[in-house]
């Protein structure tokens, strides 16, 4: 295997229901064993409460104030603080800060991060002002249509 190396807004980057996930790594790339995800979250969007059948994950927070329901905890997560969901555990998290909060993402074993890269409109960062234009709350149908694939492609169970 070769090293990989993303330069920085280098990555395949991919706006999902109004966020942004960067994929930094592939299952190729990893021989499975690991994903890895740039998520910007903005202000007030939310990942309804689930859980991941297939795959740990793991969220280390890098700017903002992300909250995280956790089975019944709540825990306000800011710059600097880790997390960690096993398998089955029951979890949402919401942005809920004024700016868009970035947080880095780890699946274990790899494969759950390609579900943003289907569901996904790919952009180029940064935004130039025309792709601003794609910034809006989604749509009912786009919503609906993410949560099937994430069940049925990708081991996620919704819990809301």
């Amino acid at each position: 295997m070769t090293a990989t190396v993303v330069q920085p807004s280098k990555g395949s980057t991919y706006l999902v229901l109004g966020d942004f996930y960067t994929i930094l790594t592939t299952p190729e790339d990893t021989d499975g064993k690991y994903g890895l995800v740039e998520m910007v979250l903005q202000p007030q969007s939310f990942t309804p409460p689930h859980n991941h059948y297939q795959a740990d994950e793991a969220h280390y927070i890098l700017e903002g104030e992300v909250e995280y329901q956790l089975d019944d905890q709540t825990i306000i997560a800011t710059p600097g603080m880790y997390l960690h969901f096993h398998k089955n555990q029951n979890h949402a998290f919401k942005n809920i800060g004024s700016k868009p909060a970035k947080v880095l993402g780890v699946l274990t074993p790899s494969g759950p991060e390609l579900f943003f890269a289907e569901v996904g409109q790919p952009v180029n960062l940064p935004l130039s002002e025309e792709q601003h234009s794609l910034l809006t709350p989604p749509n009912p149908a786009d919503i609906e249509k993410a949560i099937e694939i994430a069940k049925t492609k990708y081991g996620v169970k919704f819990t809301f």
